[in-house]
């Protein structure tokens, strides 16, 4: 153990909290630094107890039981404190979660930050993410994505949160249940489209993965007669909404309009004649660079 306290920089002396990805199926998969971590820490929290002591036996680590103990989201708020205070004098601690990197639609974030907060030394163990994987084969652009954890169970919700991001350019990225599959292709193809380009990854790196490619329309007419669909872990991947041209030139036009606006008003020419020659020098609306320009002069006016 180290000894509590504070080093020069203000951080404070003591133990280490490790967040470890765990396999999402394939046992091989587990990385030699992440086994070292889980058998040399003083302590493992696990999602689940169970399930973490079988990742454990089947690594031939022996853990006394004391040293395996739970942080799900149910207790994750109240238990954190005590975690830190253990950290705090010394003890190191791994983070794992049932499967894959933890934080990633499972619990742990509220300890990392309490830790970090602390000024304890939160280190990363990389290794498996189910998200990943299934954005690395999917086909789809990879460059910008965004991860949107589980959709709303219920189906009022989830039509709101999918109608939210029917715009978004990047590439979306979702887990699901698998009962909540057909119904859930069914609205995502509503609300973005059904000849959207999508991805589902089925059971990634276990024996019966499977992936399934087309569009979205496509997709929920096949799980809608593949049972086989509907089984085991499952990530789907949609492709963002395409940009159409004019869109992107309005914007640019938009952006230069708005930084002329700004020159203008810096110069201390009044609103109503800032906004006339911004339209004049770049074609963007009066109306809309007026109403900017007073929004401009009333944030400068509040400070």
């Amino acid at each position: 153990m180290s000894e509590a306290g504070s080093d020069s920089t203000g951080r404070a002396r003591g133990g280490t909290l490790f967040v470890v990805a765990t396999p999402i199926g394939n046992l091989q998969d587990l990385s030699p630094r992440a086994v070292t971590c889980l058998r040399e820490a003083d302590l493992v929290l696990a999602e689940d107890t169970r399930h973490t002591r079988k990742l454990l036996s089947a690594l031939a680590i022996e853990r006394a039981a004391a040293t395996v103990q739970a942080l799900h989201e149910h207790n994750e708020r109240e238990r954190a404190p005590f975690f830190v205070q253990h950290l705090r004098a010394g003890t190191s601690i791994a983070l794992v979660a049932d499967a894959g990197t933890p934080l990633l639609s499972d619990p742990g974030a509220w300890l990392v930050a309490e830790a970090a907060r602390a000024g304890i030394e939160v280190v990363s163990v990389p290794g498996p993410c189910a998200a990943i994987a299934a954005l690395s084969i999917a086909g789809l652009p990879t460059a910008r994505f965004a991860f949107e954890g589980f959709l709303p169970p219920k189906s009022a919700a989830r039509k709101t949160a999918l109608d939210a991001l029917a715009a978004e350019p990047r590439t979306l990225v979702f887990y699901e249940a698998p009962h909540r599959l057909q119904e859930s292709l069914a609205d995502l193809a509503h609300a973005l489209g059904d000849d959207r380009e999508a991805s589902i990854g089925r059971e990634l790196t276990k024996h019966y993965e499977q992936v399934y490619r087309g569009t979205l329309a496509s997709l929920a007419r096949r799980s809608a007669s593949d049972a086989d669909m509907s089984r085991g872990e499952l990530v789907i991947v949609v492709a963002g909404s395409p940009a159409r041209a004019d869109d992107v030139a309005q914007s640019a036009r938009e952006r230069e309009a708005v930084r002329v606006l700004e020159v203008l008003l810096a110069d201390a020419v009044p609103v109503s004649q800032a906004a006339r020659l911004a339209a004049q020098i770049t074609g963007f609306g009066r109306k809309e660079l007026y109403e900017r320009a007073l929004e401009f002069a009333a944030r400068r006016e509040r400070g």
